[in-house]
């Protein structure tokens, strides 16, 4: 089996909801058992992690826990950002997150698809293909 280029990092996840951190982090830790996932559906505790450590990656809910404005501390800092979506994407928001400059999106329908798509991200952290469909 090739080794992750997840291997050794730190991954910061943010979401309302408590199963899809869950399943986020089960993803990640199967398939690369050293990878740290930090995990806070809090936006305080986002902003002080964000802050206070250096994440390889920030996966953040666009509609959760003010995921916008956490994304845009997370790009003032230079850490690679995927926003996660669980409706269709809309202009607006593709538009709102191509000014922050994040990196790209996965919708949480494709949670069983993260490590390819955070292996890519890092590989090539500016710019990856989008993964869900508009509309």
């Amino acid at each position: 089996m090739k080794e992750s280029v997840l291997k050794n990092k730190m991954i910061l996840a943010v979401d309302d909801e408590l199963d899809i951190l869950s399943i986020m982090e089960e993803e990640i830790l199967e398939a690369c058992p050293n990878c740290e996932v930090h995990k806070t559906t809090n936006y305080y505790e986002a902003v002080e992690r964000i802050f206070s450590w250096n994440y390889d990656m920030v996966i953040l809910d666009i509609s959760a826990a003010r995921g916008l404005e956490l994304a845009q501390l997370a790009v003032r800092r230079k850490l690679p950002v995927a926003m996660l979506t669980a409706h269709p994407v809309s202009l607006e928001a593709l538009r709102d997150s191509a000014q922050i400059k994040t990196q790209t999106y996965l919708p949480k329908e494709k949670l069983g698809e993260i490590v390819p798509f955070l292996e890519d991200v890092l590989k090539d952290p500016h710019g990856r293909p989008f993964y869900g469909k508009l509309g």
